[in-house]
């Protein structure tokens, strides 16, 4: 537990003074530890929680008035240009980079936790084709959990690591597959010769009548997006899983919880809003207009700004590296819907505007031009987060789930509802 740092005191209006202690954060704001509160009658009120602490961490920290992004301690900069997703992952789930012993091993054991047990993919076959692919994965996850009944003894370190190591090996497979299944084509079986971006790939796209080819740079892009999307503080996704681990459940129906909250419009499919509004503008000499409407409020502007980031997405500068990357291995700078993008990103680094306003191109802009470019539609594109974000559910699952002091989730509301003497009222006038 953090350390106290001072105390505040709250006076009630009878009198009564009660002192509660300041939890001192290393980084960051301070906590108010009020627990206690409830003891005198009253709970605090926080719609959304915008302000209330749900738990302490030491697996990520964001600033979002300096635009800083930590993993770890690590900066998210330093981590991308060094670092691949696995290692990413053991970062978040141990605390620490892997040594090349340590890095052998965990990449070992997520090769050889790919596969599907083949009764799982019969599961498909009672979705419709054009099922979302959230939909399925949703659905798809949670199934997982009837195949490993042994994940329930998650108190036992064993146990508890091979259900880590199997959710982030057989998310890139089932996300393989809801894709394969909505196009109808036959699905592929992981290679484990194969890195772990390389392996995804390879079971989106190859076919069993020719040799596919790994290209560099998009197994590189496709990465880079997995190690920045892999965990983001307590988002709603994120608290979901805490919310739903909290009560014992199953690792992988926790899982399954955050990404069905994941599928919100308002959460992970910020990416393919992007996408849409750009495919709603049309053409590059249209861009004008567009800008002028967003202006006048009449249109809303997809991809730029962040809700917690007030300064540029740290993870912007990185993709929009990897952005320019992709198009030249790929030869798509001439693509219209490319073009009409580079033109309203010059318009948001150079206009007034958006710099007085600070709506920067982000995350989502760029990575969603990427997977564009590479082939993957517009109903994948939330899937193609939840198997990255899937790393940072485990993560925080891991780290609330070992807490010597673990509660079920249980918050409390301010009830404003009809008493029993409305209800009589309301009786007596029928």
């Amino acid at each position: 537990m953090s350390d106290i740092q001072q105390t505040i005191k709250v006076v009630f209006g009878d009198g009564t003074t009660v002192e509660m202690p300041i939890l001192k954060a290393s980084i960051g704001e301070n906590v108010i530890d009020m627990r206690t509160l409830g003891k005198y009658g009253v709970w605090s009120y926080d719609p959304a929680f915008l302000s209330t602490a749900a738990c302490e961490s030491k697996i990520t920290f964001i600033d979002g008035d300096k635009g800083q992004l930590f993993y770890r301690g690590y900066p998210i900069e330093q981590l991308a240009e060094h670092s691949t997703h696995l290692e990413g992952a053991y970062l978040l789930l141990h605390g620490e980079l892997p040594n090349k012993e340590q890095k052998e091993k965990f990449e070992t054991a997520i090769k050889y936790h790919t596969m599907v047990n083949d009764q799982l993919i019969k599961l498909f076959s009672g979705f419709r084709r054009d099922a979302h692919p959230m939909a399925m994965l949703t659905g798809v996850m949670g199934a997982l959990s009837a195949f490993y009944p042994d994940a329930f003894d998650f108190k036992n370190l064993d146990s508890r690591e091979i259900a880590i190591h199997r959710l982030i090996a057989k998310m890139p497979t089932v996300t393989a597959m809801c894709y394969r299944y909505t196009k109808g084509l036959p699905f592929m079986y992981p290679r484990n010769d194969l890195d772990y971006s390389s392996n995804f790939l390879y079971m989106m796209f190859a076919t069993p009548c020719e040799e596919y080819k790994v290209n560099p740079v998009i197994t590189k892009a496709m990465d880079r997006i997995f190690l920045l999307h892999a965990d983001h503080e307590q988002n709603a996704s994120t608290s979901t899983v805490r919310v739903a681990g909290s009560s014992g459940t199953h690792p992988f129906a926790a899982v399954a919880a955050g990404v069905a909250c994941l599928w919100g419009p308002s959460h992970g499919g910020a990416n393919e809003a992007v996408l849409r509004m750009l495919e709603e503008i049309g053409s590059e000499d249209k861009v004008d207009e567009y800008i002028e409407g967003v202006k006048n409020k009449k249109y809303r502007l997809m991809g730029f700004g962040h809700r917690v980031y007030k300064n540029m997405d740290p993870r912007a500068s990185i993709i929009r590296k990897t952005c320019y990357e992709v198009l030249d291995a790929l030869g798509k700078h001439d693509d219209p819907i490319f073009k009409l993008a580079m033109k309203l990103e010059k318009y948001a680094l150079s206009d007034p505007y958006f710099i007085d306003k600070k709506l920067y191109p982000n995350v989502d802009f760029y990575s969603g031009i990427i997977l564009r470019a590479i082939g993957i539609p517009l109903e994948m594109f939330t899937t193609i987060f939840a198997l990255a974000r899937v790393v940072g559910w485990l993560a925080q699952w891991k780290e609330m789930i070992t807490e010597p002091d673990l509660k079920i989730s249980r918050p409390r509301q301010l009830y404003t509802g009809y008493t029993s003497r409305d209800y009589v009222e309301i009786n007596k006038r029928k």
